[in-house]
């Protein structure tokens, strides 16, 4: 079938399947799909308005026994410059994220093997007796290693972590959906069949959660095609997902030897994800991994949301890999495609709209 026809019927309403997706992929039409993908955008959000949320990444360990090839964040249990950061560590965190209006805490750290299933129970519960923020936090895998050091179900230990405070799963530990590549990048993290459970065993609790695909690891195009029919398999089956966000793999300083994508490889990635996840409202620019310009021109290629402004990240700039922007940047960029910039909630509620001339009042720069 034609690329023509391919899109043709995305736009008409028809599902896309495996060989289509094959086909684009293998294309080199990439301004062609990315203009369908963005046609598929405004289906979902007519209004011109870009979204982003202000947020924070809070890596509160970096202890990791999982030990991902690509990860250049992690120490191994015991070594040097391995940490746990203390709770008024965490609370001083949180308040300078809410001093400049922030709605969402994304915390995340490796697979401890040595922290009981209580620390992080605790630790959201003291979070929320003092804090009125989103805790959006806590990838599959971490979530696995809460399992098995406290011997409860899946579902038990979600229960417990959303009574305590947890509101929302990220999906992050996604990679590749796909067991050839998850073998070779990361063998003690789990089949794509454990990360797809975590995230539907969360939904059926009653967390929302976001999928991620991370591409460069030298994956084949069918594992990409494959990755993306899994997520919308599972999104058919408890609509949990409110968001995916295709991301590029950073080797600097990493174990694994894998290719640097290039904008268009990145942007062609982002417009296939839209016309193929037909169940899942928002995609998100990855402008952290791809820089703010590439970030921008996602915009036109089927994005809807800029993502979070992110104060404070690690583990990607762990990798060499580091954008910084702040939020009137943010504005600006958004406002150069002729888009409305808005900032959101992480369930994608609109809290305000900066019109024409208006900026921030409270701005950062990204730490790390």
């Amino acid at each position: 079938m034609s690329i023509d026809l391919i899109l043709h019927k995305a736009l008409s309403g028809e599902r896309l399947h495996f060989e289509d997706g094959m086909a684009l992929f293998q294309s080199d039409e990439v301004e062609k799909i990315g203009y369908a993908a963005n046609k598929m955008m405004e289906k979902w959000h007519p209004e011109p308005i870009t979204t982003f949320v202000i947020g924070r990444n809070i890596n509160y360990s970096n202890v990791c026994d999982t030990y991902c090839r690509f990860c250049a964040f992690y120490k191994s249990p015991g070594e040097e410059g391995s940490y746990v950061l203390s709770n008024e560590e965490i609370y001083q965190k949180i308040q300078e994220t809410l001093d400049v209006q922030g709605t969402e805490i994304l915390m995340q750290g490796g697979t401890h093997p040595d922290l009981p299933f209580e620390y992080y129970l605790n630790l959201l519960r003291e979070i929320k007796k003092r804090f009125n923020i989103h805790m959006h936090s806590f990838s599959p895998a971490e979530i696995v290693k809460m399992k098995e050091v406290s011997g409860l179900s899946l579902e038990e230990v979600l229960i417990q972590l959303k009574e305590a405070g947890l509101d929302s799963v990220p999906g992050a530990g996604a990679e590749i959906l796909d067991d050839r590549t998850r073998m070779k990048i990361s063998r003690k993290k789990g089949s794509w069949k454990e990360w797809i459970e975590v995230m539907k065993t969360a939904n059926r609790v009653g967390l929302h959660t976001t999928a991620t695909m991370v591409i460069g690891f030298g994956e084949l195009l069918e594992e990409r095609v494959l990755h993306l029919l899994r997520i919308r398999d599972a999104q058919d089956e408890t609509n949990g997902f409110l968001a995916f966000i295709p991301w590029t793999f950073q080797p600097d300083n990493t174990n694994l030897k894998g290719e640097r994508i290039s904008a268009e490889e990145y942007l062609k990635t982002v417009a296939i994800s839209r016309l193929m996840l037909d169940n899942i409202p928002n995609i998100q620019s990855s402008w952290v991994t791809m820089g703010p310009d590439t970030g921008k021109l996602s915009l036109s290629y089927g994005c809807n949301d800029f993502g979070s402004t992110m104060m404070e990240e690690n583990v990607v700039s762990a990798a060499a890999c580091t954008h910084k922007v702040n939020t009137n940047v943010i504005l600006r960029l958004i406002r150069e495609v002729g888009k409305i910039p808005a900032q959101r909630n992480t369930k994608y509620e609109i809290l305000r709209v900066f019109q024409e001339g208006e900026w921030a009042e409270t701005d950062f720069v990204m730490q790390n």
